[in-house]
């Protein structure tokens, strides 16, 4: 069986055809556009702003220690408020308000930079006992220029990160 398609699509076909595929397509939008639900009026809406407050910094507790009989002695530490040079001591303390990291030991050393609670230092110089402060001279471990004087009170030693 052979099939003629010059004689099966003639111009007049496929010009029908197209009519109506043409036809279809209009009767459709019509019927989305009569069927959809109406629009809101725009004028009578009020855009509402909700604000969230950024989160303040808060000292985490500390893990509770476990005993592990395998653990290695532990070496002494320095009294609190008490570092070597060469130790890692991270800020803490400052309710979010940063510690003021100054040019020279004591409170008229010029404010050269705000550390963080979290931020950790590495212990270059000190103790200098000042203004009723013992001061140590940090250097940030992640950035080398930001290098000062700070109050010991804000302070706590850590292992090496």
């Amino acid at each position: 069986m052979n099939i003629d398609f010059e004689r099966l699509f003639t111009p007049k076909v496929l010009a029908g055809a197209f009519g109506v595929t043409v036809l279809l397509l209009i009767l459709t939008f019509v019927w989305i556009d009569w069927t959809a639900p109406p629009a809101p009026d725009a004028a009578g809406l009020v855009a509402v702003e909700t604000v969230i407050p950024a989160p303040i910094s808060t000292e985490q507790p500390g893990a509770t220690p476990t005993y592990d009989p395998y653990a290695p002695t532990p070496t002494p530490t320095a009294a609190p408020g008490q570092f070597r040079l060469g130790v890692y001591v991270q800020i803490s303390g400052t309710q979010g308000e940063g510690l003021r990291i100054r040019s020279q030991p004591g409170l008229t050393g010029e404010q050269l930079f705000l550390g963080f609670d979290t931020e950790v230092y590495t212990v270059i110089d000190g103790p200098r006992d000042i203004d009723g402060y013992t001061w140590y001279n940090l250097a940030a471990i992640n950035d080398q220029t930001r290098i000062g004087w700070a109050a010991s009170n804000f302070l706590t030693l850590i292992p090496k990160p």
